[in-house]
């Protein structure tokens, strides 16, 4: 893409914020460098009116005003008026087509980054802040963007272009017109010299806001449930109030100095009234000279306070620049660019340690391995490392050291397309997107015919409910599946991994929270979905895998134990322990006729 290029060079700090917001307009540069171009034109044809005025006020000072006279100045007047609103409607247009090309690409190489980066990089970002810099900062990069080249060019030029007609009229009168700026930015500089810090506690406060509505929205239906309204809201309140708070005293503490910058920057005529009446009485001046010098001394005052309110955006684009490349920046998993020649299916994890923070390693040197078609369990207490091991070997982390291979080839040696062909991960939180069941099963293959996705659904039991529904595979699931049940939605999920037909099958168990009716029909789905393949089971309920091939106990990041089930029962402690809890814990549901079934071992 075309931001890609500049990313290492923007990483390694060689690039202002500016200048890699600039890196990604490629595609629109010669829009850029044309709206420019118009700005620049526009500003020259609004010069135009100033003249024919002075023009006309010259011919009626020397009394030789007439309407055969004036008229051809009043035509070329609003000739050069309606030609600089065109040439700057047209700068304008050019420049937010430019500003939306490079958000595009912004947010195309911002998604970009986080398919490339480890998913557990990209988990480790609250959805909150991925949602602020995706949506708002980037979005807010476009308001400034768009007007930085017609506007802030236009008005540093038209107040450049004023001075210097007045210092050719006369230097005295530029001066005295453009005293009262440095004076105006003298009295605003103390509220400048705590801005930067100022602006990073805001932006941090607006952040800490952000979150917190995030949790309060997300988290609606727990804080209902148990009762917290009052509590969540008092802190959701306190947010705000404390955004507000800050606000308004860092507006307060400024408002002296804005108001007395925005009196005195529109005084220029002050200084050059009285300069041009006693150039004029000394007759160094001629009154239709100071009738211009007035005019002109009017006019440079709008440009320079439009400039001024330009700081604030750019210093809010500078941080919705940053914040984007703290995403963009993100360490990339490294891939090959061509296929590995991968044989079979089988699984193997060499001497494998692996850390998700510096230090602090939770996997430690575990060797296993996983035939081809063979049914392996991973079991052991909460936190022991389960799914941290199926998952390296979906590469949504990479090792530390060691290696994990499938068909004999390091998952690090292959594209991750490549290995997202090898492996199907189904656990018991699959997303749903907001489209048609139908859509949803589609993305295990988008290719698939309606056919296919059918077949998939009904090898699934997705048949019998699908079927109620008004509009069949059409039927929209809603946000995140929330119309569907669990039971259902993890059913559309396991259709999806049977449409994609991979032969390595990662299960993070899927009937660990599910009741008796759905446990079974999701049971036979998971039973036609590993058919043949070589599966993978990370096991909550010890009764699941007690067919299983190999047993994996693994306790505090490591393979303390592997066999059968009968095996482990006489040979491992912590096994026969797990086991009886499991078991006791079926008998006590049982005997109080509980639907809840099952503990996370």
């Amino acid at each position: 893409m075309a931001g890609q290029k500049v990313l290492g060079e923007a990483a390694a700090g060689s690039r202002s914020w500016f200048a890699t917001l600039l890196s990604y307009s490629s595609r629109c540069r010669v829009k850029m460098l044309l709206s420019l171009g118009l700005s620049i034109m526009s500003v020259g044809a609004g010069f135009v009116p100033f003249y024919a005025v002075y023009r006309i006020m010259a011919l009626g000072i020397k009394g030789e005003l007439t309407w055969s006279v004036a008229t051809p100045w009043l035509c070329l007047s609003a000739g050069a008026y309606v030609a600089s609103k065109l040439l700057f409607g047209a700068s304008t247009l050019l420049s937010h087509i430019s500003a939306y090309t490079i958000l595009e690409i912004l947010r195309r190489d911002f998604i970009s980054k986080l398919m490339r980066a480890s998913l557990g990089t990209v988990q480790g970002k609250s959805i909150g802040a991925v949602k602020n810099v995706f949506l708002d900062r980037i979005e807010g990069i476009e308001v400034p963007l768009a007007h930085v080249i017609p506007e802030l060019t236009g008005s540093l030029l038209l107040v450049v272009g004023l001075a210097a007609w007045l210092v050719a009229i006369d230097w005295r009168i530029a001066i005295a017109a453009l005293a009262c700026v440095p004076l105006g930015l003298l009295v605003f500089a103390p509220s400048l010299k705590e801005y930067n810090a100022r602006y990073a506690a805001y932006m941090a406060e607006s952040n800490h806001v952000n979150s917190v509505i995030v949790e309060y929205i997300e988290g609606i239906q727990v804080v209902k449930a148990f009762n917290q309204a009052t509590d969540s809201y008092e802190k959701y309140a306190d947010a705000v109030r404390s955004f507000k708070e800050y606000t308004m005293d860092w507006f307060k503490s400024t408002w002296v100095g804005m108001n007395l910058m925005a009196s005195i920057m529109p005084t220029t005529l002050l200084g050059v009234l009285p300069t041009g009446l006693a150039l004029y009485l000394i007759g160094e001046l001629t009154p239709d000279a100071l009738a211009m010098c007035v005019i002109l001394a009017l006019a440079i005052v709008d440009p320079i306070m439009r400039f001024t309110a330009f700081v604030n955006e750019m210093k809010s684009m500078e941080y919705a620049v940053a914040d984007t490349r703290e995403f963009l920046d993100l360490p990339e998993l490294a891939e090959p660019s061509s296929r590995a020649r991968v044989v079979g299916s089988s699984v193997s994890f060499d001497d494998v340690r692996f850390a998700y923070e510096a230090g602090e390693e939770v996997i430690h040197g575990v060797s296993l391995e996983v035939p081809e078609g063979s049914f392996t369990a991973l079991v052991g207490p909460s936190g022991s490392g389960k799914s941290t091991l199926a998952r390296l070997i979906a590469r949504h982390w990479d090792v530390c050291s060691g290696s994990v291979s499938i068909g004999g080839v390091d998952v690090r040696a292959m594209p991750l397309g490549q290995l997202s062909e090898l492996v199907s991960f189904v656990s018991q939180d699959n997303y749903l997107f907001d489209t048609t069941i139908r859509d949803n099963i589609r993305l295990g293959k988008p290719g698939a015919t309606d056919e296919e996705v059918i077949a998939a659904a009904r090898a699934a039991s997705c048949d019998e409910f699908v079927l109620r529904l008004p509009k069949g595979y059409d039927t929209p699931v809603g946000e995140a599946g929330g119309e569907l049940s669990g039971g259902e939605r993890q059913r559309i999920s396991i259709a999806r991994a049977i449409l994609k037909d991979a032969p390595i099958v990662l299960l993070d168990e899927a009937t660990a929270f599910t009741d008796p009716e759905n446990e079974d029909k999701i049971q036979r789905s998971i039973s036609r979905l590993s058919a043949g393949k070589t599966l993978v089971v990370i096991a909550h309920r010890l009764s699941t895998i007690t067919a299983a091939d190999n047993i994996a106990v693994i306790d505090g990041g490591r393979v303390v134990a592997q066999g059968k089930h009968d095996e482990l029962l006489a040979q491992c402690p912590l096994y026969a322990r797990m086991w009886r809890a499991h078991i006791g814990a079926r008998a006590w549901a049982a005997g109080t006729g509980s639907k809840g079934g099952g503990i996370d071992d």
